[in-house]
């Protein structure tokens, strides 16, 4: 996808931030110093910049375990140490509101991408410890509303009803999305640091509509310098 034999390592950052739409992907290079366009091969733009000094990489992951794994190992392939997901998720709980941020501590998975990694066993895909302490640390510098803990990572966008969010969220899962456990895993599985922060897109608890991308364009705002602060501040070595 992103031809790796044709970009070189200096094109991609050791510190990489992925989001699933091509428009957050080109608000956060906004963000960058002297950010340049190394990668739009099949859509999945990518910009190389720094932030504080650092070197970033921003990049579109695509939608799904399948698109976004194949973003990771290609990423990783051209040295990536780091890689945090940027995206969006639907709230299982009452009470959480569109806008807020979700940074997952685990990632739950049925099947899928992982399934095909490692068929004999189910792996438990957790994100690295000092990437989600980072991450609530500077949310909470920040000043912005977060929930900690559990997510189910879908393969199906629309097979989401109010018995699937009140079975998920009894079992202490508060929130889906589609690529976290594909990142974690991979994460576990090529020795990369992994994290998520996800703003919530709607309540599947509530049943209120999903915002659109202009109505989450002021927090991407907000939320991507927290990211992006955090994704500096984690030691590699």
């Amino acid at each position: 996808m992103l031809q790796p034999q044709h970009l070189k390592t200096r094109d991609i950052a050791k510190r990489v931030v992925a989001a699933g739409d091509p428009a957050r992907v080109v608000q956060l290079s906004k963000m960058l110093d002297s950010p340049r366009l190394v990668n739009e091969n099949r859509g999945f733009i990518a910009y190389t910049g720094s932030f504080r000094g650092e070197p970033v990489t921003v990049i579109c992951h695509g939608v799904g375990g399948p698109s976004s794994a194949i973003v990771f190992e290609e990423v990783a392939m051209l040295g990536a140490k780091l890689i945090i997901r940027f995206g969006t998720c639907g709230a299982f709980v009452k009470g959480m509101k569109n806008g807020e941020v979700v940074i997952p501590t685990a990632a739950a998975y049925i099947g899928g991408t992982l399934q095909q990694y490692v068929p004999d066993t189910h792996l438990t895909p957790t994100p690295s410890y000092e990437v989600v302490s980072t991450l609530v640390e500077e949310f909470k510098n920040d000043g912005l509303k977060t929930y900690v803990g559990p997510v189910f990572s879908s393969d199906a966008f629309y097979a989401e009803d109010p018995e699937f969010a009140a079975k998920w969220s009894r079992r202490g899962y508060i929130a889906v999305e589609m690529e976290c456990a594909t990142l974690f895993g991979l994460g576990m599985l090529r020795n990369l640091k992994t994290g998520s922060a996800l703003l919530i897109s709607d309540n599947l608890a509530e049943m209120t509509p999903m915002v659109d991308a202009e109505y989450l364009r002021p927090f991407v705002e907000k939320a991507g310098k927290a990211v992006l602060s955090a994704a500096v501040k984690v030691p590699l070595e």
